[in-house]
This record gives C-alpha cells, sequence and structure tokens, in this order.
C-alpha cells in the first residue's frame, strides 16, 4: 500500500516547470552538460524519476539492473544519446535486436512509465538520455550503492546503429585485450572497465551467455574445490549443454540483490560467471586488472568511488551529432 502511495504521489506532482525550448538538432558538446540544466526548466525531475524507480525497485529488485544495463548499452553507441530505446520503423533501424540487446535488454516498459511522468511534469524538456543516466544512479542507490551526481543536458539522437551496436558492445565471450581496447575507444581506461564491470553485483545473465562458460574453462579457474563444485552443478541444472537458452543466474552468486563488493570475491574464487568478467582476474594479460579486482574487493569504498566517478565519465560520452528532446522515448519526434 505504501508504495502504491508512493507512485501516485509521484504521478500528481504539481505542473510546475517551464517548456524548454530545444532546436531539432544541433551539436553537443560534453562540456555543456551541468548539475543546473533543468533547475528552472523542470527542478522536479530527480524527483519524478526517483518517485518511480522507487516503486519499480519496490516491485522487482531486478529493475535496478535493468535500468544500469540500458544506460551502459545505449552510451557505448554514438554516445549517451538514448538511441537504445528507439523502436524499428519503416525508416529506422534501432538497435534491439543487436547481439547483445536482443531477448536480454529489458526496462523498455518502465522508461515509458517514467517519461509519461516527465512530460506530464515538464512536457518536451527532459531528455530520455538524461532519463537513462538519473535512473542508473537511483537504481545503484536504492540497492545499496553509491549515490552520485549526475551532469544533465544531453540531447536523444534521432538515428541509431545496429551495426554499431553489435560492434561496440562488448560480449561475454571476449578475450581482456580486446575488452580493455572496447573500453578505452570510449575514453575509459582499464580501471574504469573493472568498476562499471562491477555493477554485474546485481545483475542476472541468460545461460546462452554464460553456457561455454560453464562448460568451457570454470572447474580450471575454480580450481575445482568443492563449494565451486557445487556451485557449477546448479549452474549446469539452469543452463543445460542443449535448451534454456532464456534461463538466468545471478552474476553474483552471494548478493544478488544488494550492490556491493561481494562480486569480486566470485572473480577471485575463479567462479566468475561470464568468460569476459573472469578474464579480468584470470588472464595472463590481465596483472593491472586482477590488482585493480583484489583492490575492490578489499575496500568496498574505494570500489564505490571509483564506480561513481566511472559512471560520470561513462555519462558525459556524448553524440556530437547532437539531437532533439524526445516526447516519446520509442520514437523521434516528426
Amino acid at each position: 500500500m505504501a508504495a502504491a502511495a508512493l507512485c501516485f504521489r509521484g504521478f500528481a506532482l504539481s505542473v510546475s516547470c517551464f517548456l524548454l525550448a530545444v532546436p531539432l538538432l544541433m551539436a553537443q558538446d560534453p562540456s555543456n552538460l551541468s548539475l543546473e540544466h533543468y533547475a528552472k526548466t523542470c527542478p522536479n525531475v530527480e524527483h519524478v524519476v526517483r518517485t518511480e524507480m522507487e516503486c519499480a525497485v519496490r516491485d522487482e529488485p531486478r529493475n535496478a539492473a535493468l535500468m544500469l544495463r540500458l544506460h551502459f548499452h545505449d552510451c557505448f553507441v554514438q554516445g549517451c544519446d538514448g538511441s537504445v530505446l528507439l523502436d524499428d520503423t519503416a525508416t529506422l533501424i534501432g538497435e534491439k535486436q543487436a547481439e547483445q540487446n536482443v531477448n536480454s535488454l529489458k526496462g523498455f516498459e518502465l522508461v515509458d512509465k517514467i517519461k509519461e511522468k516527465l512530460e506530464a511534469e515538464c512536457p518536451g524538456t527532459v531528455s530520455c538520455a538524461d532519463l537513462l543516466a538519473i535512473a542508473a544512479r537511483d537504481a545503484t542507490v536504492l540497492v545499496g550503492g553509491p549515490y552520485w551526481d549526475v551532469p544533465v543536458g544531453r540531447l536523444d539522437s534521432k538515428e541509431a546503429s545496429l551495426d554499431l551496436a553489435n560492434k561496440d558492445i562488448p560480449t561475454p565471450q571476449q578475450g581482456l585485450i580486446t575488452l580493455i581496447s572496447k573500453f578505452w575507444e570510449k575514453g575509459l581506461d582499464a580501471t574504469d572497465m573493472v568498476a562499471l564491470v562491477g555493477s554485474h553485483t546485481i545483475g542476472f545473465a541468460r545461460c546462452a551467455n554464460f553456457r561455454e562458460r560453464i562448460y568451457g574453462d570454470f572447474e580450471m579457474t575454480s580450481k575445482s574445490n568443492p563449494a565451486s563444485a557445487t556451485y557449477l552443478s546448479k549452474l549446469k541444472e539452469i543452463c543445460p549443454l542443449d535448451g534454456g537458452d532464456d534461463n538466468i543466474s545471478a552474476m553474483d552468486s552471494y548478493t544478488s540483490s544488494t550492490f556491493d563488493n561481494a562480486y569480486f570475491e566470485t572473480l577471485i574464487k575463479g567462479e566468475g560467471l561470464l568468460n569476459s568478467d573472469q578474464e579480468m582476474w584470470s588472464s595472463i594479460a590481465g596483472y593491472s586488472t586482477a590488482d585493480t579486482v583484489n583492490k575492490y574487493w578489499a575496500d568496498p569504498a574505494l570500489f564505490f568511488k571509483q564506480f561513481s566517478d566511472s559512471m560520470v565519465k561513462m555519462g558525459n560520452i556524448t553524440n556530437p551529432a547532437g539531437g532533439e528532446v524526445r516526447k516519446s522515448c520509442r520514437f523521434v519526434n516528426t
């Protein structure tokens, strides 16, 4: 009942914002992002997003991970521009059918709900890209993670790129050097990578994405200790050699509903669910990333601080082509 009341209050927020006139298309400079962008045009933006996220995470804690993943997949293609949210149309091919998005990227209905509330509060003012950035921060906080101030003022792209989504988004099967290079191309270093991948502490993975790992080198990296063998047996029940592609398992087998540093213990024990994650600890090229994993496991405050900094850094990747403020996150304005 309390959650329902909170949702209702979020819906009934008074309309006190002014309409922001945004050019149909203008170049975007990340230095234009600021904490004050909506101070006059939509001062309640963070309250609206937070209220809806509180409702969503109460109803289903996994919504926190879904929103974080949406923001990440958005920023890695053309910058943080809301392109991941676009549906296919007769004239536009979206990114939802990309290898790392199809059948696994979720949360679009929650985005629609938040956008509807923002449009009622401040019509035509808050971009979908900013919505994702704020929601990802709130998602993290609501499950025990760190808070950070989110610079805003992003524009929504009028285009999407299925090709770039397939090319730029890291995959679970890739090796460490490839992963580091993909982050480096986005202006993110190996320290940022380890911190950002730490968000898997609240994430779930599809069987199709970890089958190769559990029937591959899992026993070798976990050194076949009894506890790891039991865990592996459970994973194989969830994910058989054939079928069950959509079955899921938590990537943090210790505290999957809480944003903490326990995920790094799974890597140190050689029990990382995804090959790409375990590579940060076990790869012969991973002397630097392994040291970072150790530091984050030993010092949760250090992990929280770097995660916050890296989320801001990633969120500041903007689309230089500019864009608009969409009325619907699924379609460009007409």
